[in-house]
């Protein structure tokens, strides 16, 4: 599970029914007139789905299983994976990665070994990694567009629902006793207009945009990655080019790696010349 995504949620929540609490409310306030959530919510969506895709509607419980989830991508495994391939394929040849290429499960890195090996143009092998990477985005692009549609409706749907409410109101003029809870009410739509665009719909939209631009980020790195192995270049090349894609923290670690390997070489050259 996404604990960032989870814990904003939790905290979001419970800021607002604590202020709810301080201004002498309750939380079963928000839920006393069901008509409002029905109208926000189904609105909303009804909306975004005359300006969505069939198929996008469909895909929806899949959006938000990724906004609660995390993605699962070792950087500092694919570029060890890497760094090894290109090592193996100077010193064997390309031909020699074709065991290995059937072995990965990732399957766009496995789509890119498999071309290198079939001796397919660098310029090809760009060409189509990088559509595939398009592609990839365009879809998820999908998905961050309906919520954020949804987002820019629900307050538009929640003054029509007070519009709707205050209406009722005048109805009661000769009632002052009920003009109360009625425009209490009213207003109740306005306030989970707002809240199911910037608590629900919206983050949702920037979870969504932020997974997608970590999973291109990631496949450019792979894709760098294999166009160093068709070239030939050093192993050691391959691996600090692909580390400028880590953080600095996850560099360190890496560093001190790095760090001890080099004082193992020594050793190993002393040993040669005794």
């Amino acid at each position: 599970m996404d604990i960032a995504t989870i814990s904003g949620l939790v905290l979001a929540l419970t800021v607002i029914v604590v202020a709810l609490i301080m201004d002498g409310g309750s939380p079963g306030e928000l839920f006393a007139h069901p008509s409002a959530i029905i109208l926000i919510f189904g609105g909303s969506l009804g909306a975004t789905i005359i300006t969505s895709p069939l198929s996008v509607v469909f895909k929806l419980p899949k959006y938000i299983m990724q906004a609660f989830t995390t993605r699962k991508f070792d950087a500092k495994t694919t570029i060890e994976l890497l760094t090894k391939l290109a090592d193996k394929a100077r010193r064997e040849g390309l031909l020699s990665l074709e065991d290995d290429s059937k072995k990965i499960t990732d399957k766009f890195l496995q789509k890119g070994i498999s071309m290198v090996v079939d001796g397919i143009d660098p310029e090809q092998v760009s060409a189509i990694m990088e559509t595939t990477v398009a592609q990839m985005r365009a879809r998820h692009k999908q998905g961050i567009g309906f919520f954020t549609a949804a987002g820019a409706f629900a307050p538009t749907f929640g003054i029509i629902g007070t519009v709707m409410g205050l209406i009722s109101v005048l109805k009661q003029l000769d009632n002052p006793g009920a003009l109360g809870e009625a425009i209490a009410a009213a207003f109740l739509a306005t306030l989970w207009g707002l809240l199911s665009a910037n608590l629900i719909f919206l983050p949702i939209a920037g979870k969504l945009k932020v997974k997608d631009e970590e999973e291109a980020r990631d496949r450019y790195m792979q894709l760098e990655g294999i166009l160093a192995i068709q070239a030939g270049e050093n192993p050691r090349v391959v691996r600090d080019k692909l580390s400028a894609y880590l953080a600095p923290a996850d560099l360190s670690g890496e560093g001190a790696a790095k760090g001890a390997d080099k004082k193992a070489v020594p050793a190993k050259a002393d040993k040669a010349k005794a």
